[in-house]
């Protein structure tokens, strides 16, 4: 059996039936066969139904019923019965059984299969053929020749002649079988027609000797292995041929009726299923072709034997008929081959072209959703040229994609004249695809007319309002004292006069001309602004005409001298309340405590700067010139109008262009570091660096491209509105807190990578003269201009609807940038283990001058004469006043930020202040419930310190209040001890001791705990925080800032452990946390020797194990003195 074979049973034609009969038309439609694909499968079935007959009649019939000689091979090689090819009278076909001594032992149904298969051999080609059975029994007995009678009765064949017998030659089983033979012979005759032979000599007498065998006395060459292996192949062949008829046929039928995917992975798999399988197919025909021509082969060899050479000849003609039917079935098979081959092609092809019709068909269609967001006319000049560059990049972009549905196109007319067969479906969808193009194409090329021509029409009205503007600016820059003269009025009437020969055009300026030319874009609003132009044009030319008359009268003649009258400012419209005067927005500018990143709230006020900060310096871009139209008179009132329109204009404007450049930065930098083409120039360095780099700049983009360029948009023809926008979003700008935080970290990694090939691609892509650090400084930028440009509305908008909540709106920036400003030197802290949000919000932040007593009595100006103060930078929480040590580091730009080292802080529920110190303005006290730590403090100014103070008493006047609210409750003791104001001074300290005026301590106004009930309460207990006793020996600090009052400069002393500690030389823990243990002396090594006094352990400790474990304590000891009596003080910078 070929590989692949099985039975066909879905269409089969039975021989000598019309295959045309058989097919079904209507199916035929449904399965989508063409005719000529039809006619090529009616071939094939043809051809390989006529092979499968040639095979049933050429060829043995029992084959069918499985009855060859490979199937009855091993009964065939015991040669009991066998064709020799001799022929007898009438060309009867002799079978000859040759003596078989076991032949008595072969089952019936064996003898009967066996003389079946050999009369059926010669019966193919002629079927009305006798035959002769010699029966040679010379060497056996009667019993055998009567059971082999009995056999060949029951299996003979209808036409058997003659059945010639050599009976035994033994004399005495001759006579037995004559006798049994006389007896038995009417029996036999009825049968069959026996003839008992004595000898071979008479065998002569019925064949001739060419057509006996050698063991008959025969000429006749015969072998019978031979015979069995050339049957075998000659049924093999047929056997294969039916086979591969059959498969032929199934693979057709299945091509026919099988209906095609409804998907493109689905067709393209059965292309490569199917033709994988006409492959095989292929080969087996090819296999099967072989074999036939090695077998005809065989067949034409000469044979010496001429009755072998007529059945071989009969073979021969079958095999070559067999061999033609082939060549024609793959003929047949070939040709309907293509012509699927080609369907499914097609079908392919269909299918790709379908999906890049709908890819395209959805790419335009999205498209052209996209250019209906583009609108057809603009509110303005700059938006409408925004409109016209999107409309431009929307163009470039549509290109590509209807460059590709050309091409589309052009493969589905590819399809059409190639006669597809479904070309009326191309046709279809190709005039479709056409249909979009072509809508695309003339919607872009009608928003180009019309933004053009909205272009055109807002210049004309922006030209007429600058045209306005400057009449009006040069009506009220013009001096009225020196107009009072005839010669200084005839030099104003000449301006006047040059001035409207210049700019003719705008007063010939029409509306109704407008509206007729510009008719194609004319919307409501846009009349609208025709009409506010054309008026505003009118107001300007009556101005003019106004002054003209007054001027001339001036310089046709003087009747007498006219004093002139500068007009009084209206102070109320010019000068407004700086909420730099509040105490929240003071700023010590001499303190030193400048950031590079800081944000000046003054623009230039503090004229020296360091050399390598990036400061960001904020110019006023409104002309100072706009300040002489305060004082003109009243026929210029309206060009405060102008003024301010200025400002909204501007505040807009920019406001879209910083848009504008977000998006660039965003597009052109970011979005580009996840560019596989631009990874290969990215450094390792920049690898998951985007939001280090970045910060929250996308987050930023967002909130003012989609919310508040839109809010202010909306305040173009309403600017007393602004100050509604900046509040309502006044909580969104507290991201740009987030942003300035994260400068540094973004430019220490910009300094880092500045110079990679990177960002230089980027930048020329992009366009841009400056690199991408000028961009990220934008946001920042941006922040300090708008509190100006609410200052300059504020300038131009009093007593006018909406100036409150400008006034709020600016106080509301002023305190974003002061927010800004202290987070930034909030960061900057570093040595603190906690966590400062639990100090609640920053309040002030600033550098002063600290002297800090730690001994209770009087404070004496002449002991504080002889030390020089600490610097300390002071941070004012709500619940916490911290003290830091500021330290500049090296380097430029952000690098040389300062940073602040944590030494302690106080808690504001525990602290009291003493506003003045007789000798110094400037400085006050800090100090705690019982004055055992005193915080002598110098501002830079009276007005800083005024601004502290003020903060500060608001703070403990909140503690206060807390206080009063918890000394309410039921679990609240009741003896509280109050205190004369005298009592209360003297508990603070005395005007003669430290001569200095105190004020009462504000932390519980006129009464206060005494200190044996404060270290019963929760919120006293455990509040008092110490400073380091390097940074006061003797109870006042020596240190400056060139001294490093650090306790990492160890003393030989006492010390209470902090954590546990090991020896150098072992893992023997030498020290747990709370012993007390003394530095003895250190080694010049980096060692100290320690003594454990608690265990009476020693051994030698390294400086920085010695750190760790002893903290920031040092020692009370005087090594002078003697004492016994030693003070272990806490650690500053624990919680």
């Amino acid at each position: 059996m070929l590989s692949g074979a099985q039975p066909v049973n879905r269409l089969v034609v039975k021989e000598g039936e019309d295959f045309t009969n058989r097919v079904d038309m209507a199916a035929v439609d449904n399965l989508k066969i063409s005719e000529a694909e039809m006619e090529s499968y009616y071939l094939l079935c043809s051809a390989c139904l006529l092979l499968e007959s040639t095979v049933r009649n050429d060829f043995v019939p029992e084959i069918v019923n499985s009855i060859c000689a490979k199937s009855i091979s091993e009964d065939l090689k015991k040669k009991f019965a066998f064709l020799p090819g001799g022929r007898g009278k009438d060309d009867a076909v002799i079978i000859t059984f040759p003596e078989c001594p076991s032949f008595s032992e072969i089952p019936g149904e064996v003898i009967e299969k066996v003389l079946t298969y050999l009369t059926a051999i010669p019966s193919v080609h002629k079927p009305e053929l006798k035959f002769i059975i010699i029966l040679d029994r010379r060497l056996d007995t009667w019993t055998s020749i009567k059971t082999a009678l009995v056999q060949i009765a029951a299996t003979c064949p209808e036409n058997l002649q003659l059945v010639l017998v050599l009976r035994p030659t033994g004399f005495f089983q001759r006579a037995i079988s004559d006798i049994s033979f006389r007896f038995n012979q009417d029996d036999f005759i009825l049968k069959l027609p026996v003839v008992m032979l004595s000898s071979v000599t008479e065998l002569l007498k019925y064949i001739d000797e060419t057509h006996l065998t050698h063991e008959f006395g025969g000429t006749l060459d015969y072998c019978h292995n031979e015979w069995i292996l050339f049957r075998t192949a000659i049924e093999s062949f047929a056997v294969m041929v039916k086979e591969i008829a059959q498969m032929l046929q199934a693979f057709g039928t299945d091509l026919a009726e099988a209906e095609l995917p409804n998907n493109l992975h689905s067709v393209e798999d059965l292309l490569i299923a199917r033709t994988e399988k006409y492959n095989q197919l292929k080969n087996d025909v090819q296999r099967v072709i072989k074999e036939g021509d090695l077998l005809l082969t065989n067949l034409t060899e000469p044979d010496s034997n001429a009755q072998c050479m007529m059945e071989k000849d009969g073979d021969r003609a079958t095999v070559k008929r067999l061999l033609a039917q082939l060549h024609e079935m793959e003929m047949a098979f070939d040709g309907f081959w293509e012509k699927h081959l080609l369907k499914l092609e097609q079908c392919l092809q269909l299918w790709r072209f379908e999906q890049a019709f709908e890819e395209v068909k959805a790419a335009l269609d999205y498209l052209a959703s996209e250019g209906g967001d583009i609108p057809e006319t603009g509110d303005n000049v700059a938006h409408s040229e925004q409109a016209l560059r999107e409309l431009s990049n929307f163009d470039e972009q549509s290109q590509e994609l209807i460059d590709n549905a050309q091409l589309l196109l052009s493969q589905g007319d590819q399809l059409i004249s190639n006669h597809h067969y479904a070309e009326d479906l191309i046709r279809e969808k190709c005039k479709e695809l056409r249909h979009c193009c072509d809508d695309l194409l003339d919607e872009m090329r009608s928003k180009y007319v019309t933004l053009n021509k909205s272009l055109e029409l807002h210049t004309q009205l922006q030209q007429g309002l600058q045209w306005c503007d400057e009449g009006a600016y040069l009506l009220a820059s013009q001096p009225m004292d020196k107009c009072q003269s005839q010669e200084g009025a005839k030099r104003a009437l000449q301006e006047i006069e040059k001035f409207l020969e210049s700019s003719g055009d705008y007063l010939q300026c029409d509306a109704e001309e407008l509206y007729s030319e510009f008719g194609l874009i004319l919307t409501t609003p846009i009349k609208a602004q025709i009409q506010v132009v054309h008026e505003k044009l009118e107001n300007v030319h009556a101005m003019f005409e106004q002054r003209q008359l007054s001027l001339k009268k001036l310089a046709v003649k003087q009747a007498r001298p006219v004093q002139p009258v500068a007009p009084r400012p209206e102070a109320s419209a010019l000068s407004l309340k700086s909420p730099f005067n509040s105490p929240k927005h003071a700023v010590d500018s001499s303190s030193g405590s400048k950031f590079p990143f800081d944000i000046s709230l003054y623009g230039k006020r503090n004229s020296r700067k360091p050399q390598n900060a990036k400061k960001i310096e904020v110019m006023h871009e409104i002309s100072q010139t706009r300040n002489a139209l305060y004082s003109l008179n009243s026929e210029s009132d309206d060009s405060v109008e102008i003024l301010k329109g200025h400002v909204i204009n501007e505040l807009i404007e920019t406001e879209r262009v910083y848009v504008e450049e977000l998006s660039s930065v965003l597009q052109g930098y970011k979005m580009e570091m996840d560019n596989p083409m631009m990874i290969s120039l990215m450094p390792s360095l920049l690898e998951n660096q985007k939001e280090v780099l970045f910060g929250n700049m996308s987050e930023i983009y967002d909130f003012h491209s989609r919310i508040f360029l839109n809010d202010l948009q909306n305040c173009i023809e309403m600017p007393e509105k602004v100050g509604v926008c900046f509040l309502q979003r006044r909580e969104n700008f507290q991201m740009y807190v987030k942003y300035c935080q994260n400068k540094p970290r973004s430019e220490h990694l910009w300094r880092q990578c500045s110079d990679c090939p990177f960002f230089q691609e980027c930048q020329r892509k992009l366009d841009h003269k400056l690199g991408l650090d000028s961009y990220l400084l934008k946001p920042i930028q941006r922040l300090t201009k708008y509190q100006l440009l609410l200052k300059e509305l504020l300038r131009f908008s009093s007593n006018s609807e909406g100036t409150q909540e400008l006034h709020e709106a600016l106080t509301a920036m002023l305190n974003l940038l002061k927010s800004v400003n202290d987070s930034m030197h909030q960061i900057a802290i570093t040595g603190y283990n906690g966590n400062l949000e639990e100090f609640g919000p920053l309040l002030m932040q600033g550098s002063f001058n600290v002297w800090i007593n730690h001994k209770k009595g009087p404070t004496k100006m002449k002991d504080l004469a002889r030390f020089k103060p600490m610097q300390r930078h002071l941070f004012l929480h709500k619940t916490a006043l911290l003290f830091c040590k500021k330290r500049e580091e090296h380097g430029e730009g952000y690098d040389k930020a300062p940073s602040y080292s944590f030494k302690h802080f106080l808690k504001m529920s525990a602290v009291g202040i003493t506003e003045n110190v007789k000798g110094d303005r400037r400085k006050f006290e800090v100090w705690n419930s019982g004055r055992e730590e005193v915080y002598l403090i110098q501002a830079p100014s009276v007005d800083v310190k005024m601004a502290w103070l003020s903060e500060m008493r608001k703070v403990l006047t909140n503690q206060q209040r807390l206080l009063r609210e918890d000394s309410q409750s039921p679990h609240h003791l009741t003896d509280q001890i109050l205190l004369s104001p005298g009592k209360q001074k003297t508990a603070s300290l005395s005007s003669e001791e430290n001569d200095s005026e105190l004020t009462n301590p504000v932390i519980l106004e006129n009464f206060s705990l005494s200190p044996q009930h404060l270290s019963t309460r929760k919120d006293w207990a455990g509040t008092l925080r110490y400073v380091e006793a390097s940074e006061g020996n003797d109870g006042w600090s020596s240190n400056n800032d060139t001294e490093e009052e650090d306790s990492n400069q160890l003393s030989p002393g006492r010390y209470k452990a902090r954590t546990d500690g090991k020896t150098l030389d072992s893992d023997e823990l030498l020290i747990k946390t709370g012993d007390v243990v003394q530095l003895m002396h250190e080694n010049g090594e980096g060692q100290w020797f320690v003594k454990n006094l608690n265990r009476g352990q020693q051994a030698w400790i390294s400086v920085n194990s010695l750190q760790i474990i002893v903290g920031d304590c040092c020692s009370q000891t005087s090594s002078s003195s003697g004492l016994d009596i030693h003070k272990i003080r806490k650690v500053s910078s624990s919680p």
